[in-house]
């Protein structure tokens, strides 16, 4: 039998709720790194320690709070504009209150001002806008004056809408005394289309994200010729978001405009932001494929930052097989959301699911009428999903402060200008230490004190962070992995390159030396025909539609209210099989509904409004085949392997669960194709000799493995840029391919995202950090702590945690030492290449594979 977890969605159960709001202090908390006391000069506004002693006022809650973290305020370094910025720019900085600029800002417009590509990789609230907008607005006032009025062009791209929304905004307010020289519009999938002509011929600071650009932009570049001509500077905000599969294909699309912006004239400077990162300038070069300048010493102030680790109790409900279950973050987050309110602090708890966020808001306004009955309207939710104008509401709400409390998933992580918050609660690792940080900074964004609550999941991971927060506090922000030679990848853009304008051989360096070896398969597959010296694109249809570069699998499946016609809203495809299945519970705007119908044809789910006592959790099943072993090395008498494989997954049942209790009430069987999936992966073997020595018998070998199966994917993303939505895992007692008992973790996307070749480079402090929080957890035999997966496809069943253990002790004894992280790097860049046939992967490519929950709202829906 094989073990398996797709990378798919899931739903918090709640555990009893009784919220009290506090409103005095206690002794709070253990492990306090600084004992300097909270202070903040804000008036009418408690210190962020004070709040947190509210938080943890009473026995059981101080007890949650595992350590706390004091950041200490820092004086800021300023400095002066480069002299070549534009007077009348410079005035109207000063006249938004900003008299001198921080050193890195001015340091950042002198390398744009020179023309050289420049990433600005500083903390959240540092400045880098301004860092860009001022060298843009002053060029774009040159150009003003040329005989056209547009003699200079600059493009902005954000990784979501409402963050060029949010951007707009800004570029207006700071440009209003420059008069019509900043013609500044967002050009996205909500612009009506009879504004976007006026955007073509005449805006000359266009705000948009990269799904526009592909799908939309490009493709008609003959109607952007004069915009493109003029290009200037290139804008790519939250650069760091650009991971994985989807950063590969922005890549991809970056070098696309690159293209036609030469073809038109045009050399544009990249200005890239980012939050604070590991070698920003690498992975800015690999997403531009410039030479990029780095400018990461932040000169800004911080106020006080206090940070608290919390987790969750023990509650007296057992889970599967018996296991103790802590309270859920969903729950916790709810109380913390709710308390912080009614002491009048404004803050947003950042939650890892749609459905998380809209469970804290209604939990929250329950509570919250119980209280003050008044202070209901001013808790929401916020995601991705909703309606443009449902989401501008919250926006402008969230701005005006006529919200104090907001529950959002990561859609509102990203640079939005949300000043004013007091505190931030994070329900759950959100997956990476820069995503943590870029969470923590939405608060204090005016240079005050805040606070910041990470609260733990009942999950191996989250319990291990809580328990080592030097795993958080004393590492530095990971690495951003993205691979551009990916096949899958890298052929739907050289289609739609071609349909631009027709592909040359001097056009193939600018994608990567894969480039060459996918030419022949893409003609050989009638994509592309050569003639004479260019190759062109073969078909009717559009080439730019051949992939969704959010690598989301198609198109997006509209929930309708089959009583109405009303659209509520949008699933992503790759999640609909697990979530808008038939008899899947559905929340929208605090309301719940249950799922009649799924046409996955017409991209359809017929939703009716219902108030079930349960949730729902599909159930899957998974096989796995070795396609190709690139790599393997010896580990003891065992082996460590990376290579392709393909996998195929079947959503075959639901649970139902009472949403009190987590009680499983029955399960549905559901009549839903199996999806293949061709990826890359890491695996590894055991013999019947090191079997032997961890004392495995056949009766436990099943469960040992499935446990450290769970664990490892548990504990990838400490030592990988992604969650454990982005992976998936299969293990087998004896695997075909392999003909030995096997585990395979494997990258939840077409062709693979630089996940699980991350996890071979640095298999053995992986593994090891698996063994540990295995070892170290105190229940006794197994729970949502250590080896229980709640995406689990087999029920969690059969896990044996001691098994797990004796098992990574043996495989561990003969891990060889890994190499220096240089090494590591030289090597990941040079193994890109052939691995799969292009035509295979473009028809693969948005039919098989599971997003991340998360993926969708860090990034707006795709453009028509």
């Amino acid at each position: 039998m094989a073990f398996n977890h797709l990378p798919a969605g899931v739903h918090d159960a709640l555990a009893p709720l009784s919220v009290t709001p506090v409103t005095h202090s206690v002794p709070m908390a253990k492990n306090h790194r600084s004992d300097r006391p909270s202070t903040d000069t804000r008036s009418g506004t408690a210190a962020p320690g004070d709040v947190l002693d509210r938080l943890a006022s009473g026995p059981s809650r101080a007890s949650r709070i595992t350590h706390t973290e004091h950041l200490p305020p820092r004086a800021g370094r300023h400095a002066v504009w480069p002299d070549r910025i534009r007077a009348e720019v410079i005035a109207a900085v000063q006249a938004a209150g900003i008299e001198h600029p921080w050193a890195h800002q001015a340091r950042a417009a002198e390398h744009a001002l020179d023309g050289e590509s420049v990433v600005v990789a500083t903390g959240t609230a540092s400045g880098k806008s301004l860092s860009y907008l001022v060298p843009v607005l002053s060029t774009l006032l040159d150009g003003a004056e040329a005989p056209n009025g547009r003699g200079a062009t600059a493009l902005y791209l954000a990784p979501t809408k409402a963050l060029a929304a949010d951007q707009c905004r800004s570029v207006k307010e700071l440009s209003q005394s420059l008069g019509h020289s900043v013609r500044a519009a967002v050009h996205d999938g909500d612009t009506p289309f009879e504004e976007r002509e006026w955007i073509r011929q005449y805006a000359n600071y266009v705000l948009t994200n990269p799904d526009m650009l592909h799908r939309g932009i490009l493709p008609s570049h003959p109607r952007w010729s004069s915009f493109l001509k003029a290009l200037k500077y290139v804008v790519i905000d939250e650069c760091h978001t650009y991971r994985g599969v989807f950063g590969s294909h922005v890549a991809q699309v970056v070098r696309r405009l690159r293209r036609l912006c030469a073809r038109y004239g045009a050399s544009p400077v990249f200005l890239l932001a980012s939050a604070t990162a590991a070698e920003p300038a690498v992975a800015a070069r690999r997403l531009t494929g410039l030479p990029v300048v780095e400018v990461a010493d932040d000169a800004s102030p911080r106020g006080e930052l206090v940070f608290a680790l919390w987790e969750p109790p023990l509650t007296e409900l057992h889970g599967e097989k018996g296991a103790p279950v802590r309270r859920t973050a969903t729950a916790e987050a709810a109380d913390l959301l709710t308390d912080l309110t009614v002491q009048g602090v404004r803050s947003v708890a950042f939650v890892r699911s749609r459905r998380g966020a809209e469970l804290i808001s209604v939990i929250a306004q329950e509570r919250l009428s119980e209280v003050d009955r008044s202070l209901v309207r001013r808790v929401a939710a916020y995601r991705g999903g909703y309606l443009p104008e449902e989401r501008r509401a919250l926006e402008r709400a969230l701005h005006s402060g006529e919200l104090l409390g907001l529950a959002a998933t990561n859609a509102l992580e990203l640079g939005m200008d949300v000043s004013g918050l007091d505190a931030v609660v994070i329900a759950g690792y959100p997956g990476t230490r820069a995503s943590l940080w870029q969470q923590a900074g939405r608060a204090g964004r005016s240079g005050q004190g805040a606070l910041a609550v990470l609260v733990a999941r009942d999950d191996p991971l989250d319990t291990f962070l809580v328990h080592h927060p030097e795993a958080l506090f004393d590492r530095p922000v990971e690495s951003t992995v993205l691979d551009p030679d990916n096949p899958y990848v890298l052929a739907p853009h050289l289609c739609a390159a071609a349909e631009e304008l027709p592909l040359t051989e001097d056009d193939l360096a600018l994608f990567g030396p894969a480039a060459v070896e996918l030419l022949p398969q893409l003609e050989a597959a009638k994509l592309l025909r050569r003639r004479t010296r260019a190759w062109h694109w073969t078909r009717r249809e559009r080439a730019a539609d051949l992939t969704d570069i959010r690598g989301e699998g198609g198109r997006p499946v509209q929930v309708v209210e089959a009583g109405t016609g009303r659209l509520l809203g949008t699933v992503d495809a790759g999640a609909a099989h697990t979530s808008v299945h038939e008899g899947a519970v559905h929340l929208h705007q605090g309301r719940t509904y249950v799922v009649r119908s799924l046409d996955l044809e017409d991209s359809v789910a017929l939703v009716e409004r219902a108030n079930p006592s349960y949730t729902t959790v599909a159930r899957d099943t998974t096989s796995i085949s070795v396609l190709e072993t690139d790599t393997e090395i010896p580990w003891g008498d065992g082996r460590l392997c990376f290579g392709s494989v393909e996998v195929t997954n079947q959503v075959v049942s639901f649970l139902r669960r009472r949403v009190i209790t987590g009680e499983v009430l029955g399960e549905t069987k559901l009549d839903l194709p199996p999806r293949t999936l061709r990826t890359r992966a890491v695996w590894w073997t055991v013999t019947e000799d090191q079997l032997d020595r961890a004392r495995i018998d056949p009766e436990i070998l099943g469960g040992a493995l499935h446990a450290a199966e769970h664990a490892s994917i548990g504990m990838l993303p400490l030592f990988a840029t992604c969650d454990r939505w982005d992976i998936g895992g299969v293990s087998i007692p004896l695997h075909p391919d392999t003909l030995l008992p096997t585990v395979f973790v494997y990258d939840g996307h077409p062709g693979g995202a630089g996940f699980a070749e991350r996890a071979f480079r640095t298999a053995r402090s992986w593994l090891t950090a698996t063994r540990q929080a295995i070892a170290s957890c105190e229940c006794e035999a197994g729970c949502p702590s250590c080896i229980q997966s709640p995406k689990c496809g087999n029920g969690n069943d059969p896990l044996h945690k001691r098994g797990a253990v004796r098992l990574l002790d043996v495989l561990l004894e003969g891990a060889p030492m890994e190499k220096a992280e240089g090494a590591e790097e030289a090597e990941t860049s040079e193994g890109a290449g052939d691995r799969e046939d292009a035509g295979d992967a473009l028809k693969v490519t948005g039919t098989s594979g599971e997003p991340a929950e998360a993926a969708p709202d860090a990034q707006a829906p795709p453009a028509p």
